[in-house]
């Protein structure tokens, strides 16, 4: 947009706000940005050239996307916001957290847990997180639904000596669950997920594993759009480490989840469009990550120099730098981490293609990563907008490719 233009178009959005009587702050909060950002809008300052923003503030408005800009591809005629519920991964999962964890023992208390069977607890859990991590969240489902309700029993049931053994790996299994609700876009379910993680971890005396459990809960908030409980959280957490860190060095665990929720507040602050604000927290997970020297996977959190710059690609990418998250991206070497950071580094490099319009990049990022993840691609919000993006410009020219990726991912326009 030119100067110009974007001074018209931030008129448009003010008018079409008044006209619904919504203020700055009611609008910004329904789509999940702050009321500074959209008065630089509407001021004609701060410019909105892409698409997935474009139709995040006409759907906050309640108008069609032509109604703000009258070039805008035709919008698809099933958002994720309205799509009819379907069946999900995790829908069984979802069944297994609902209500009361172990109403059973609620009623009639017994002790019946056998200590013989820790051993195969221990398995189980290191399971779920390998199956979280390579996004296999089908196979997760079908493991956490014997198994919750097993851990849930036996935090209830067994003798004191067992008890913060048993918290500690239940709180660890609701992290993965929550991660991979986040992943599966079931963020109201990551939520209660990450809460009882908490509150696990509290009672197996594991404070590092409650902050990284917050963590979850944090990136709940930030998939239902409720940045500002996310900062909060986030930013609690990250100033009682540091009060506790202080100039020492700290131990690697406290400094893998320190690092982690500086990352995750970059994400916030990009989500919101504030750019400094996002920068300044990617500086300072550096600065963390510098401190660390290493990859590392404490709570299963990933963090390390490493880590950070996939990071810093994805925020890139979310205030529009497209640019820089490519520079960044092709000196990332991240075949040591996992197939979920594997995946998103491509799935991020995909959508930075996409903003500056090199489309055939753009799907050769995606498919590959949809190699080596493949429900992660077919079910990813990002993934599934950028796909979605791509038939929409690509039209009747669409590739086979392209359209073939589309229907996989159920993202035809």
């Amino acid at each position: 947009m030119t100067s110009d233009e974007q001074r018209a178009f931030g008129a448009r959005v003010a008018e079409l706000r008044n006209d619904r009587g919504l203020t700055q702050s009611e609008l910004a909060a329904s789509i999940g940005r702050t009321a500074s950002w959209l008065s630089q809008v509407e001021r004609g300052i701060q410019p909105v050239n892409r698409l997935p923003v474009l139709r995040l503030l006409a759907d906050g408005l309640g108008v069609p996307l032509q109604a703000l800009q009258a070039d805008a591809p035709t919008a698809p005629t099933r958002t994720e916001a309205s799509e009819e519920l379907k069946p999900n991964d995790l829908d069984h999962a979802r069944l297994v957290i609902s209500g009361h964890p172990a109403p059973d023992v609620l009623l009639q208390p017994r002790d019946d847990f056998r200590p013989e069977t820790l051993r195969d607890l221990r398995t189980a859990v290191e399971k779920v997180w390998e199956l979280t991590h390579s996004n296999q969240f089908a196979q997760l489902s079908a493991t956490l639904g014997p198994l919750l309700p097993r851990l849930e029993r036996a935090s209830r049931t067994a003798s004191e000596q067992h008890r913060p053994e048993l918290n500690a790996l239940l709180a660890r299994t609701y992290q993965a669950l929550a991660a991979a609700f986040v992943r599966q876009d079931e963020a109201d379910a990551a939520w209660v997920a990450a809460d009882r993680a908490i509150r696990a971890a509290e009672l197996a005396d594991k404070p590092l594993d409650a902050l990284a459990s917050t963590y979850r809960l944090a990136q709940a908030f930030v998939r239902l759009k409720r940045l500002d409980q996310a900062e909060h959280v986030a930013t609690r957490a990250v100033e009682a480490l540091q009060r506790r860190v202080g100039d020492s060095d700290g131990t690697p665990e406290e400094l893998s989840v320190l690092g982690s929720l500086q990352l995750l507040l970059a994400t916030v602050y990009a989500r919101a469009g504030e750019r400094t604000s996002s920068r300044d927290q990617i500086a300072h997970a550096r600065a963390t990550a510098k401190r660390l020297n290493q990859d590392r996977n404490d709570f299963n959190l990933e963090f390390g120099p490493t880590n950070v710059e996939i990071q810093a690609v994805s925020t890139a990418v979310e205030l529009g730098d497209a640019g820089e998250a490519l520079d960044v991206g092709e000196h990332i070497d991240a075949s040591g981490l996992s197939i979920e950071r594997q995946a998103r580094l491509l799935m991020d490099l995909g959508r930075a293609h996409a903003q500056r319009r090199q489309f055939s990049n753009s799907l050769d990022c995606l498919l590959k990563a949809e190699k080596i993840a493949p429900e992660m691609i077919r079910s990813h919000v990002a993934a599934r907008n950028v796909i979605r993006e791509l038939m929409l410009v690509a039209g009747r020219k669409a590739s086979p490719e392209l359209r073939s990726l589309a229907e996989r991912s159920d993202a035809t326009p």
